[in-house]
């Protein structure tokens, strides 16, 4: 998952192998007045202000300006902190989220109810974060949020995606263990390319190919090997191809979508969630998930509200945090750092619920990993390829010696 400052509750992770760079950018104009600002700073393109809310970064002359004023053992220090933050709630996230939705203890067979009480918890959070900034300007920076019926229609489109994003994601992790959720839900960088071959119309390079092939390999190696093992969920395997499809999708229509909450995050968020709400209602009662409510044992128990509270909580903390790792480190960093934190996931999962796995069965993850972090990497490798190639202009000057 999943997961940059994601729009959506966030308590599926936000995978940032989505790309936005690979978008074609718009063409921004600046507004008049602009063209001088505080401290000599050329004023952003509107199509880079889009980039820096995508990635969660802030303007690249601010950050190389803080960076050289601090310390290099401060900035360290700064950097583990951050990345220990980000591996901690995103792993408690998901082991918290194993235990709401397939917990022999609680016996409680309501996906969507939880996923909606989550979104709930993130519609409040946004709203009461909104309240106190404006309330303390200084203490929280937080944009203002007012319900606008016609942005909420605007971002309606995006709402659907998100919700079979989030939905498939609950149900993914609910079918299948914590120990196989990497590699159920490893698709979503080949959908990435996939759909941008076929709505962008943008190539994938050789070399990222052969790293998708690897992801494929050790998908269905994992999925031989589970269903070797007896523990495969059809159900929860077609789940978390769908959750990787939806990612994908989420992406795409997150760039268009963006513009309508004047590039905001955070106001995004909250109409995707404030909309799920909405959308999650007719599901409840069709689903029966209501009777089924009504029938909970723990209904009244405090310990199972405050676990569900606790996951809205994580839910969302994991887009905060996914924002600053991205910040303190980078886009590609962050990356590298989601996959090292997969394996160390998969690795306590074993763990914690003592299974026993074969050497396949690792193997199936290493590929899938290893598949992830050479797609990463090249991608990265090929961006920066790209400023050095020079315009045709500079090569008519070359070649005239100029």
């Amino acid at each position: 998952m999943e997961r940059r400052p994601g729009p959506g509750s966030g308590f599926r992770e936000v995978d940032l192998r989505a790309e936005p760079s690979q978008a074609k950018p718009s063409r921004g104009t600046e507004a008049p007045g602009q063209t001088e600002m505080r401290m000599g700073r050329a004023p952003l393109k509107r199509s880079r202000i889009l980039h820096m809310a995508l990635t969660g970064a802030s303007d690249p002359s601010t950050e190389a300006e803080a960076n050289e004023e601090k310390p290099f053992l401060l900035r360290a220090l700064q950097i583990a902190l951050v990345v220990s933050l980000y591996w901690v709630t995103s792993i408690s996230m998901v082991f918290l989220n194993k235990y709401l939705l397939d917990s022999p203890s609680l016996q409680l067979d309501t996906p969507i109810f939880v996923t909606f009480y989550q979104c709930l918890v993130t519609t409040l959070l946004c709203k009461g974060l909104s309240a106190l900034a404006a309330c303390c300007p200084g203490a929280v920076d937080f944009p203002s949020l007012r319900l606008d019926l016609r942005v909420a229609r605007s971002v309606l489109p995006l709402s659907v995606v998100f919700i079979s994003m989030i939905t498939f994601n609950n149900l993914c992790l609910k079918y299948v263990g914590v120990a196989f959720y990497n590699v159920g839900r490893s698709l979503t960088t080949v959908f990435n390319v996939l759909l941008s071959y076929l709505l962008l119309k943008q190539t994938t390079s050789l070399y990222a190919l052969l790293t998708c092939g690897i992801i494929i390999g050790g998908f269905w190696l994992g999925v031989d090997q589970e269903e070797a093992e007896g523990t495969l969920s059809w159900p929860g395997t077609v789940f978390g191809v769908l959750a990787s499809l939806c990612v994908s999708l989420n992406a795409i229509y997150t760039k268009k979508v963006l513009p309508a909450v004047d590039g905001s995050i955070w106001r995004l968020t909250f109409y995707n969630n404030v909309n799920a709400c909405v959308l999650f209602l007719p599901l409840l009662m069709l689903l029966g998930e209501l009777q089924a409510l009504r029938d909970f044992a723990q209904l009244g128990s405090a310990h199972f509200w405050g676990m569900m509270t606790l996951g809205g909580l994580f839910g969302f903390a994991i887009g905060y945090v996914t924002g600053l790792q991205i910040k303190f480190t980078s886009p590609l960093t962050h990356n590298v750092s989601g996959t090292a934190k997969a394996c160390a996931q998969t690795v306590l999962a074993v763990l914690y619920y003592e299974e026993a796995k074969s050497f396949l069965w690792w193997t199936s993850n290493m590929m899938v990993l290893g598949g992830s972090s050479a797609y990463t990497w090249v991608r990265g490798w090929e961006m920066k390829k790209i400023p050095e190639e020079p315009s045709p202009k500079e090569g008519e000057k070359s070649a005239m010696g100029v």
